[in-house]
């Protein structure tokens, strides 16, 4: 049984705020906007609340009722998209690599600056049409760990200011719509200030039931994996499992990820038909849906339009479809040797 989230009971006191850990848990013990759990402490924590949540498979998916959705509060063309969908089959989580702030400013000889701004604005745009249909799990691909070390240190400051400013202006906006911020990446890394901040936003909507909004910040899929590794080799010390009993799931429990489901649909605006190091690990079954439109040109018509094609397609996880064979999904094995035998 999955709880709703109001249902949860969380391990601090009200009114404090906890630390932050790579994937934007609270961190019992650790220090407010660090990103990291005291030394003594960080085994044991990884140990205790990722794996119980990880037994049914997510920490606590917003479980929405018809009740709670806000279907009237969609565009008219919004909601025209929504009747074509089927609320039962709406992904659980979808993902979105966000790309062409910068394109989208030099097709108006603007700033690149100016591109970042729009694209913000198109971040609780998006996430606002999510809460209203009852998405539980929505993860965007903010700022990526290359974006760290390769873009100019000035867009680099402008985009972290952005961020803070971001945070702050839409605060309550995101109270109003119940939605809930977390973070995932090598967030310790990121400036004080920034951490500060992103900590007080995680804490003022922590006890939000409604769409759960993750930032993927200083984020990069292979340095997921490298943290992941290594947490789960300091593990194996401690608890002295052997490598031969290592499984898909231990590597699971060490992931940024490991509070949340994986991905059902991945979108990719601006026409790249890449990954860019985005959760590599957690969208081995993803749905993909790329767009040729700019970031800053997305909006919640254009979420409902990619769950539309998303509903349209059959997801077999490697097994066999719903039409495969003689309609019934079984095999005639005799008849398929047969064709490999004159093939």
């Amino acid at each position: 049984m999955v709880l709703h989230p109001a249902q949860r009971q969380e391990p601090w006191p009200p009114g404090v705020a906890p630390a932050r850990g790579f994937h934007g848990l609270p961190i019992p013990g650790g220090r407010a906007g660090s990103g990291m759990p005291p030394a003594a402490s960080a085994l044991g924590w990884l140990q205790g609340p990722i794996s119980k949540c990880r037994e049914s498979n997510i920490e606590a998916s917003s479980l929405y009722s018809s009740a709670t959705l806000r279907i009237h509060e969609l565009t008219a063309e919004e909601r025209a998209v929504y009747a074509t969908l089927k609320p039962e089959r709406l992904p659980e989580h979808v993902a979105i690599i966000m790309d062409g702030n910068g394109r989208w400013a030099g097709h108006r000889s603007l700033k690149r600056f100016l591109g970042h701004q729009q694209g913000a604005k198109s971040v609780q745009l998006v996430t606002e049409t999510a809460s209203r249909i009852g998405l539980p799990w929505l993860t965007l691909y903010a700022f990526s760990l290359e974006n760290n070390l390769r873009r100019p240190r000035a867009e680099v400051n402008f985009l972290m200011r952005l961020l803070r400013s971001y945070l702050e202006s839409n605060l309550q906006r995101m109270m109003d719509n119940n939605v809930r911020m977390r973070y995932i990446g090598r967030t310790h890394e990121l400036p004080p200030e920034v951490q500060d901040k992103m900590a007080w936003a995680a804490e003022a909507t922590a006890r939000n039931t409604g769409t759960t909004l993750t930032l993927a910040l200083n984020y990069g899929g292979r340095s997921e994996l490298v943290d992941a590794f290594r947490g789960l080799a300091a593990e194996m010390k401690h608890t002295h499992l052997s490598p031969d009993r290592i499984t898909e799931e231990d590597i699971h429990r060490h992931l940024y990820t490991a509070h949340m489901p994986d991905p059902d649909l991945l979108i990719r605006t601006s026409g790249e038909m890449r990954l860019s190091n985005y959760l590599l690990w957690q969208i081995a079954y993803t749905e993909i849906f790329v767009t040729e439109r700019l970031w800053p040109d997305f909006r919640g018509i254009h979420l409902l339009e990619a769950i539309a094609d998303f509903q349209r397609r059959e997801r077999r996880y490697g097994g066999l479809g719903e039409g495969s064979a003689d309609g019934s999904g079984e095999v005639d094995e005799e008849a398929e040797r047969l064709k490999i035998a004159a093939g």
